[in-house]
């Protein structure tokens, strides 16, 4: 059966947060991030070439598929380079339980503007083992298509709040709060505990004064040799990646 002209202008919707709201759902595209998210999320439909719904077993719950042609993916996809299958699913919606952080290593980030960062670093979560992150309201919405993307289905596997952050943060009793600054301590040189909360800021501006006040342990990623002249600051996935894997490296030797 062909892909309607309707359902073509509703996965493009898609890309409107208002819509996802609305409906409850968002987009994945291509084997490797479909196949991930099966099974973790409700499919509310799901459209894909004949060579990849041949290859598939675990479809059985899934009520409407529709077999298409690669043209026909091109003209519903919203990638450059459609692979394959595409597919909605229903959002789902965490609790926040601040106790998290008493016991493990969470993220939170505050106001990051780019989908693609904030899909990199759920993505990042994922591979340290990392399985909440907590972020601002104006933090990027996960549920955006290059947010998911990015993820690389690390969204199965790491719990995205929405939350107050200076609120959660003033819940925790004692838990360690870090946040990276210009004015931190080298990261490489303090002890790293093994559970509480780590903070990203803004691309532009990085952590917000009302969160800054709440931080009890400031760190600083040097650069390489210190007196070279180099960027004023790294990307904050990228920033992320190292702080998270100075945590990890640090827990691994106890």
């Amino acid at each position: 059966m062909a892909i309607s002209k309707n359902r073509i202008k509703y996965i493009h919707s898609l890309e409107l947060k208002k819509k996802r709201k609305e409906e409850n759902v968002f987009l994945a595209e291509g084997p490797k991030l479909v196949e991930d998210l099966l099974g973790h999320f409700d499919c509310r439909f799901l459209m894909g070439t004949r060579e990849w719904l041949a290859s598939q077993k675990n479809l059985t719950d899934i009520q409407d598929i529709t077999e298409v042609t690669e043209e026909e993916l091109a003209r519903a996809s919203l990638q450059k380079t459609p692979q394959q299958v595409l597919a909605v699913f229903e959002q789902l919606q965490y609790m926040t339980d601040p106790k998290i952080v008493e016991h493990s290593l969470c993220l939170a980030l505050d106001d990051v503007q780019d989908p693609g960062n904030l899909g990199t670093i759920v993505r990042l979560a994922d591979w340290f083992g990392i399985e909440d992150i907590f972020c601002s309201p104006n933090t990027a919405d996960i549920y955006n298509p290059k947010a998911i993307q990015a993820t690389m289905g690390g969204i199965a596997r790491v719990r995205v709040h929405y939350t107050d952050l200076p609120e959660l943060i003033r819940s925790l009793n004692g838990v360690p709060v870090y946040g990276t600054f210009l004015d931190g301590k080298n990261i490489y040189e303090q002890p790293l505990s093994e559970h509480g909360l780590i903070i990203m800021g803004n691309e532009g501006k990085g952590i917000g004064r009302d969160v800054e006040q709440l931080v009890n342990r400031k760190l600083y990623i040097p650069n390489y040799p210190v007196s070279r002249e180099t960027s004023e600051s790294l990307n904050v996935a990228i920033a992320t990646a190292v702080v998270c894997a100075e945590f990890r490296r640090q827990a691994a030797w106890r």
